[in-house]
């Protein structure tokens, strides 16, 4: 059965229509991020995730967002440049979205339908609000900006063993 989150498209980084059924089967982790905030060095941690765990099927899905302190201000292609020279990510980078408000982007909205944050808000508070999402669609967790992405390892891992 397919999950809504699969019938969603995104566009890449370098503008290009990406079909999110093209991750179905995969484990993600999604992540608004920006590359001026206190919280930019997990762009590392990311992409050390990423590096251990990718031939295992797992995708990370980093979507900069300038909704939080106008973090995130550059174009894309500054962006992409911003995180290749300084944190070596090769996993997938989207354009720019909203989270909150009348024009976050599909995605973010239904991974907060899914998963509500603290006191049932479904409102993202900053970024590298990360969601872990299963082979399935389903958003296994939300984590908070302050969780570093390392200390997701072990529910990452958990995914990653069911089928």
């Amino acid at each position: 059965m397919s999950n809504p989150i699969f019938d969603l498209a995104v566009t890449n980084i370098k503008g290009q229509q990406v079909d999110l059924k093209d991750y179905q089967g995969k484990v993600l982790l999604i992540v608004n991020t920006a590359s001026k905030c206190g919280f930019t060095p997990q762009y590392k941690g990311l992409e050390e995730l990423y590096q251990k765990y990718k031939d295992q099927g797992l995708e990370i899905l980093g979507f900069p967002c300038n909704q939080f302190g106008k973090q995130e201000q550059g174009n894309e292609s500054e962006i992409s440049e911003f995180c290749e020279l300084n944190y070596g990510v090769s996993f997938p980078m989207f354009a720019k979205v909203d989270v909150n408000g009348p024009d976050a982007s599909p995605l973010f909205k239904s991974l907060k339908q899914q998963k509500p944050g603290l006191l049932g808000s479904e409102s993202i508070k900053w970024n590298f609000t990360k969601f872990l999402v299963g082979r399935d669609g389903k958003v296994i967790l939300r984590a908070a900006p302050l969780t570093k992405p390392e200390a997701l390892e072990a529910e990452i891992q958990q995914a990653l063993a069911a089928k």
